[in-house]
C-alpha cells in the first residue's frame, strides 16, 4: 500500500488538480496517461458516476506513477470504499466531522470543502488548513479568498468550480492559493471521442498558469 501523503504535497505537482467524470471504465487510463503526458500527475476522479470507483482502481493499478484520488468523498463509506479501490487522496464537497475521522481512521488524506468562516473553523477545530474553497466562483471568487485571509493567515486553499483557464491565474496569484481544480482539462466532448491529444496539450498549458 502507498504512504499517506500530506495533501499539501499535491500542490508541488503543478498548478492544477484535474476535476475527473468518468462514464466509461475503458476510458480511464487513456486518460490519465494523456494527463501524465502532459506533466499533470494528480489526479481527481469524482465519484459522480456509477463506474468511478472501477475507473480509480484501474488507474492505481495501471499507473503507479499517477497520484490518483476520490472527488465527491460524503460520508465514511465513501472514503472506504475510495481507499479500498485505491485512492491516495480524498476531496469532499464540503466539511463533516464524521468524513473529517473517517479519512484520519483509515489513514485517507483529505482534502475538504469550505465556502464559508464558520466552515474553515471547523475543518481547522479538526487540524485541517489547506482547504478546498468550493464552489469558488460562486462562493465569491478571488473577493472571497482575499477576504478569508485576514481572519485565517494559517489556511491555504484549493479553489474548485468555475475556474477557467483565463481567470485561474487571478486566484493562483493570491497569497493563500497553493493550487486550483479545474474540470476544463478533460472536456466531457474530448473523452467521449478519445481525443486524448487534446487532454495532453490542455494538461500542458496549465504549467503557465502560475505567473
Amino acid at each position: 500500500m502507498s504512504t499517506p501523503l500530506d495533501t499539501l504535497s499535491l500542490a508541488s505537482h503543478g498548478p492544477v488538480i484535474p476535476v475527473i467524470v468518468l462514464q466509461r471504465v475503458q476510458d480511464a487510463v487513456p486518460l490519465a496517461e494523456a494527463l501524465l503526458a502532459g506533466g499533470v500527475k494528480v489526479l481527481e476522479v469524482t465519484m459522480r458516476t456509477p463506474v468511478a470507483l472501477q475507473c480509480i482502481e484501474a488507474i492505481a493499478k495501471a499507473l503507479p506513477e499517477a497520484i490518483v484520488g476520490a472527488g465527491t468523498i460524503r460520508s465514511a463509506a465513501d472514503a472506504q470504499a475510495a481507499l479500498d479501490a485505491g485512492s491516495r487522496f480524498a476531496v469532499s464537497p464540503g466539511y463533516t466531522a464524521e468524513v473529517g475521522a473517517a479519512c484520519r481512521r483509515i489513514g485517507l488524506p483529505l482534502l475538504p470543502g469550505v465556502a464559508t468562516a464558520s466552515e474553515v473553523m471547523a475543518a481547522q477545530a479538526d487540524g485541517l488548513n489547506f482547504l478546498k474553497f468550493f464552489p469558488a466562483v460562486q462562493a465569491g471568487g478571488v473577493a472571497m479568498l482575499k477576504a478569508l485571509g485576514g481572519p485565517f493567515p494559517d489556511v491555504v486553499f484549493c479553489p474548485t468550480g468555475g475556474l477557467t483557464p483565463e481567470t485561474a491565474p487571478q486566484f493562483l496569484a493570491l497569497p493563500n492559493v497553493k493550487v486550483c481544480g479545474g474540470s476544463w482539462l478533460t472536456p466531457a466532448d474530448a473523452v467521449a471521442a478519445g481525443d486524448w491529444g487534446r487532454i495532453t496539450a490542455l494538461a500542458r498549458a496549465t504549467h503557465a498558469l502560475r505567473g
